[in-house]
């Protein structure tokens, strides 16, 4: 099976840490003293800590663990007839993407990505209205980059 071997940049996994940081500290731990009281009340304390340790415990893993990893396994290659990225870390997932079926791509930039120098690149067929593919944390220039020569390839009818 092909490989891709375009790889993000390893910003976007620190992004990734940062965003799951701040939604754990704004819904996880409210979440933990919930479950805490509530199992402490229906069976016993040691119970409430026990979970509420497992809960706090997978949460920071996949705040900080997970998107390391995803970036390790995150890849993308521009191939003669179609786009193809591979994805996941425990399931990989290989999704590709004619060429001659690209419609328009767009590039995005949050306030974080504009810092740090990445955006994502959003690819629409004329399948739906909705991004049918998407490259997260690229490199601004390489995003621009890759948006142009694929509006261009795209807009070729496939000629």
């Amino acid at each position: 099976m092909y490989e891709p071997d375009r790889q993000l940049n390893a910003s976007i996994a620190f992004l990734w840490v940062i965003s799951r940081t701040i939604r754990f500290a704004l819904f996880g731990i409210p979440f933990s003293i919930f479950i805490f009281v509530a199992t402490s009340f229906m069976v016993n304390w040691k119970f409430g800590v026990a979970i509420t340790s497992l809960y706090v415990v997978y949460s920071l893993i996949r705040a900080w663990v997970w998107p390391v990893l995803e970036y390790r396994y995150y890849r993308y290659a521009v191939r003669e007839n179609d786009l193809i990225v591979q994805q996941g870390v425990l399931f990989r997932k290989w999704s590709t993407i004619p060429l001659h079926r690209i419609q328009h791509v767009d590039t995005r930039q949050g306030p974080l990505e504009r810092m740090i120098g990445i955006a994502s690149l959003q690819l629409y067929t004329a399948a739906g209205m909705h991004a049918d593919g998407s490259i997260p944390g690229l490199d601004t220039e390489e995003a621009e980059n890759l948006r142009d020569t694929l509006s261009q390839i795209g807009g070729d009818d496939g000629v």
